[in-house]
């Protein structure tokens, strides 16, 4: 049949008109916007990422930031490529997540019973991420200056903080009161990665460092105009789920 035939016209009509009345019977003010012109819905509206703002300590006590801030940029040392894990933001990260729904695991499963579990089952411990933390870094701590001399892991010399990392990654180091050394060194090794390459809404990945570097282009809307063009660098610069900083100036 021609699609141009007053038969397949009226058809295309008939249908036309009875999802436009199907949606002006459910959502009638969306409607009314989207013919005049105006996107029926608004970027954000229904669950607003809320920006990390700089700040005092959520979670950390002072002494307790000043670990992580030591430990991360070691997991993340600056160098010609980007800045370091302290700089770029990931113990506030870190602190900011600890003091939300993931470190009291709100959205999780927490009941018992709790037992061993295999690779593949993932976390199947009682401890929130808080309480891991807490007694992780209590734990470092109290193993250092018993064996460094009275020191903290953020007075040790740069070698000495590498050095005893991979001893705590190899399982070399036993921790008191019971902490596992080396699942407390992938918690907040992954803690680390995740506050460099998140979004900089979330509080690390300062300016989009990690982003820049990789030639990764964010919350872009759009990349029609180069999903074909292969192993081309991306020419625009990356934009957070917050915008870029060039639109929040004008």
């Amino acid at each position: 049949m021609d699609e141009h035939s007053p038969s397949r016209l009226s058809r295309r009509s008939f249908l036309s008109s009875v999802a436009i009345s199907a949606l002006a019977g459910t959502t009638s003010t969306a409607l009314a916007r989207t013919f005049s012109g105006v996107l029926p819905w608004a970027a954000n509206d229904s669950e607003p990422p809320v920006p990390v703002l700089p700040g005092s300590w959520q979670f950390f006590t002072p002494d307790e930031a000043m670990t992580v801030e030591a430990i991360v940029d070691c997991l993340i040392p600056a160098d010609d490529l980007s800045i370091g894990g302290k700089e770029a933001g990931c113990a506030v990260y870190i602190d900011r997540q600890l003091a939300g729904s993931y470190g009291n695991s709100s959205r999780l499963y927490t009941k018992g019973p709790f037992m061993k579990g295999l690779p593949t089952q993932g976390y199947q411990d009682e401890a929130t991420p808080a309480g891991i933390y807490r007694r992780g870094i209590n734990a470092i701590n109290t193993y250092l200056k018993t064996n460094s001399g009275g020191k903290v892991f953020s007075e040790l010399p740069a070698a000495e903080k590498d050095s005893f990392l991979k001893d705590l990654e190899a399982d070399k180091i036993k921790l008191s009161n019971d902490v596992d050394g080396r699942a407390f060194f992938g918690v907040i090794l992954n803690n680390a990665m995740e506050g460099f390459f998140a979004d900089p809404v979330y509080g690390g990945n300062k300016d989009m460092v990690s982003w820049r570097m990789l030639g990764f282009p964010g919350a872009r809307y759009d990349y029609r105009d180069h999903v074909s063009k292969h192993n081309e660098p991306y020419p625009l610069p990356p934009v957070s789920i917050a915008g870029a900083p060039e639109w929040l100036e004008k």
